[in-house]
């Protein structure tokens, strides 16, 4: 039997996977509120476009949560300040007798725990990815290469749940590897986060510019070196050097050097932004453990800044 996937919140990441997975023959549907984009996608198919090659790829797409009426996996890709009303509007898929599974691949920390109190903590898996996209326009998602995404039990462990479904998401297109660690891991994707997201949005550089070029770089590590010690500080053991390794392979030719971070696309497009859940986390965080963050919070605040001038007219 076909199992069913729906991705809630059909912007880059959304669009890419649920693409992917439609494509490698799951049944897909996409839930996201632009309309635009949802008429583009039921007209004509996900228009995925970059590595992979160019292509039109046939997908279910809807801007009522209401008429989906199942989901064997919910892919929650909204951003993390929408995550309250995004949960609400598909938390019938998790009514009983329904067995769906969410997955969060979001960015920042606390997205799981804000899901279980809608649907449950027992249907919720963490996710991280590697993998690159941006909207083009209506129906247009740009595929940047195809990187390894993770998922994992947040109490810990491989289950054979996870087992299950990292398989099934391979399969199907997606590379995905069962993780034994997860918070850990989502910690680690954060240190990539709290090193390019808010410099990208502030200064408008793509991560190649950050780090190849060296434009930025000595801001974004110096925020990755307190993110740290307030990673160890929460029990989460992370290393500088583990750090910066990570970052030299987004950054390397071949991650994605020449992407966007979605807070400067947030940023572009007029949109609130995820800073709360990246350095705004860190520094929440820094300020319970009694590390202190200068740099995220000087960050943050330069990003609430720049949001001012057009969220508040």
């Amino acid at each position: 039997m076909t199992k069913h996937v729906v991705v809630l919140g059909a912007g880059a990441m959304g669009s890419l996977f649920g693409g992917l997975l439609a494509e490698g023959g799951m049944k897909v549907t996409l839930i996201d509120p632009w309309q635009d984009h949802i008429d583009a996608i039921n007209a004509k198919g996900l228009k995925m476009v970059g590595f992979g090659g160019d292509r039109y790829i046939p997908i279910g797409a809807t801007t009522k949560a209401a008429d989906v009426t199942d989901a064997d996996i919910v892919f929650v890709q909204c951003k993390a300040n929408f995550n309250a009303d995004a949960a609400k509007s598909v938390k019938h898929l998790f009514a009983a007798p329904a067995k769906a599974v969410a997955i969060s691949f979001q960015n920042g920390l606390g997205n799981e725990e804000q899901l279980a109190e809608y649907f449950g903590e027992d249907n919720v898996l963490g996710g991280l990815t590697a993998q690159g996209a941006n909207i083009e326009g209506p129906g247009i998602v740009r595929n940047h290469a195809e990187l390894p995404s993770y998922i994992g039990e947040m109490a810990g462990g491989v289950s054979k749940r996870v087992s299950e479904i990292a398989e099934l998401l391979t399969v199907s297109g997606l590379p995905t590897s069962p993780s034994e660690h997860i918070r850990q891991d989502i910690w680690r994707k954060l240190m990539a986060n709290i090193a390019i997201s808010a410099v990208s949005g502030i200064t408008g550089l793509n991560i190649g510019q950050i780090f190849n070029e060296h434009l930025a770089d000595a801001v974004s590590y110096a925020a990755l070196e307190e993110a740290i010690a307030v990673a160890n500080a929460s029990g989460v053991e992370l290393s500088v050097d583990e750090a910066h390794e990570i970052l030299g392979k987004i950054a390397g030719p071949n991650g994605t050097p020449g992407n966007k971070s979605s807070l400067r696309v947030d940023i572009e497009n007029g949109r609130p932004s995820e800073i709360d859940y990246i350095n705004g986390a860190v520094v929440s965080l820094g300020h319970k453990h009694g590390v202190a963050v200068p740099v995220n919070e000087t960050l943050v605040k330069l990003v609430h800044g720049r949001q001012a001038r057009y969220l508040n007219g």
